[in-house]
């Protein structure tokens, strides 16, 4: 019998089993920056600069952003949950539009603490550190609900920085970037119909300042903002 091998398209490395090949990818081929030549970048510059704006100065510096590259099994995940949304909203009586069309999919950001050095010098890999680098343990086994059962989203990534778990100043942190499947979103606390989310206390509800998840498998980390605040 012809043996079946994987070739690693990152570096060329060769695998004998599918599991063996996408658990190398999701540690050694887990991200890679994007240049300023890529439009992406860009965009998602913009998006992560534009609410630190204070009296038209800048108060952070983005050093580099990474791409994500989910596996198959993550992004399979993430699509089966949509569905999951998608199917029961289409069985409700009151409609909800935006679940049945795309699962109410939103832009969110989430701040988190990293220990080592994430991209840098245009490196792909994880760190072994898994338990003491929450950036790179979020990116290789998605996300983990806190001590309440939640899973904290922020609209705007200068929110998130200042709502992120930090535990000492001194620690690095990173803006992950995320594709997230809100659903049926709770904004009344005294609402008694079933929901998929909750709308932390906020000004106004209009933008959903803080969004709280319950389920790892509604949310996606796509991009990595490594910077720095003044």
């Amino acid at each position: 019998m012809r043996a079946i091998t994987c070739p690693s398209p990152g570096c060329g490395d060769i695998f004998l089993r599918p599991e063996s090949l996408e658990l190398h990818q999701a540690i050694r081929h887990a991200v890679s920056e994007l240049g300023p030549e890529d439009t992406s970048r860009n965009i998602i510059e913009i998006i992560f600069q534009s609410s630190w704006l204070k009296n038209q100065t800048l108060v952070c510096k983005v050093e580099r952003i990474l791409k994500v590259h989910n596996t198959q099994k993550a992004i399979a995940r993430f699509e089966d949950y949509r569905d999951s949304i998608k199917a029961k909203a289409n069985k409700l009586t009151k409609k909800h539009p935006r679940c049945v069309a795309d699962g109410n999919e939103l832009l969110r950001f989430h701040c988190a603490t990293f220990a080592c050095s994430l991209g840098i010098n245009g490196s792909t890999n994880l760190c072994q550190s898994i338990k003491h680098c929450n950036v790179c343990s979020i990116v290789r086994d998605g996300f983990k609900v806190d001590e309440l059962g939640r899973i904290q989203t922020m609209a705007t990534s200068g929110r998130a920085h200042d709502m992120a778990h930090i535990s000492s100043d001194h620690e690095k942190r990173a803006m992950l970037v995320c594709r997230v499947i809100a659903g049926r979103v709770k904004k009344n606390q005294d609402a008694v119909e079933e929901f998929d989310s909750m709308a932390g206390p906020a000004v106004t509800y209009s933008n959903l300042d803080q969004l709280l998840l319950f389920n790892p498998k509604a949310i996606l980390p796509c991009f990595v903002v490594i910077y720095r605040s003044f």
